[in-house]
């Protein structure tokens, strides 16, 4: 997916409909928020978008998507862990948002900001367990503000003191990724059943 070519192509609505998508839709979970954010960044450092409306729209987005996904959790509640897996929604991911959630407490609104598939869901489990909306929203502004703000006007700095980044903005945002799904990867290997499902699997891929 070659970022730089489509953020110019769908502009600042397309930029805001896919954070606040990625944010707390059940169908945005497979979006590239991070990678996105810094590669819309970067193309501001380039004078393709204005960093001060970009970064605005960006933090709108973040925080009205949380507080979408939190009222979807709060009205519809645990229905959501009755329904079936279907193309967009996996039981599993819902899940894995409740259990990281229980473990890190109100903070997972902050964190979970930085960590794919569970930003999507853990606005929507604060719903579900009937989170106070006022201690929520606090939480979501600062996690808006970091994650969505901060990562893009990263993109930018990098864009604006390295000569030639755009050279290495692949290698950049591939960091990034894997800097991403760096906790649940290593999440997976600390769970012992997960990590014996995920050895099986490799196995029965490479000896098939």
């Amino acid at each position: 997916m070659n970022l730089t070519t489509i953020l110019p192509t769908i502009g600042y609505l397309g930029i805001f409909t896919v954070v606040f998508a990625e944010s707390g839709l059940l169908i945005g979970f497979f979006l590239p928020g991070d990678s996105l954010l810094f590669t819309a960044g970067f193309l501001a450092s380039q004078g393709i978008f204005d960093i001060k409306v970009l970064t605005f729209l960006c933090f709108i987005a973040a925080v009205a998507g949380d507080s979408t996904g939190y009222e979807i959790g709060h009205k519809f509640g645990r229905r959501l862990f009755q329904r079936k897996d279907s193309a967009f929604f996996h039981k599993e991911n819902l899940e894995k948002a409740e259990l990281f959630y229980e473990k890190h407490g109100k903070k997972t609104i902050i964190l979970a900001r930085f960590i794919p598939v569970i930003r999507t869901f853990a606005p929507i489990v604060a719903g579900i367990g009937n989170m106070s909306y006022r201690t929520f929203i606090s939480y979501n502004v600062f996690g808006g503000l970091f994650w969505a703000t901060g990562i893009t006007l990263i993109g930018y700095f990098l864009g604006s003191v390295i000569p030639d980044v755009d050279k290495y903005l692949l290698p950049i945002i591939g960091v990034i990724v894997i800097a991403s799904v760096a906790p649940g990867i290593s999440h997976i290997l600390k769970d012992k059943k997960q990590r014996d499902a995920l050895i099986s699997f490799v196995r029965g891929k490479i000896f098939r």
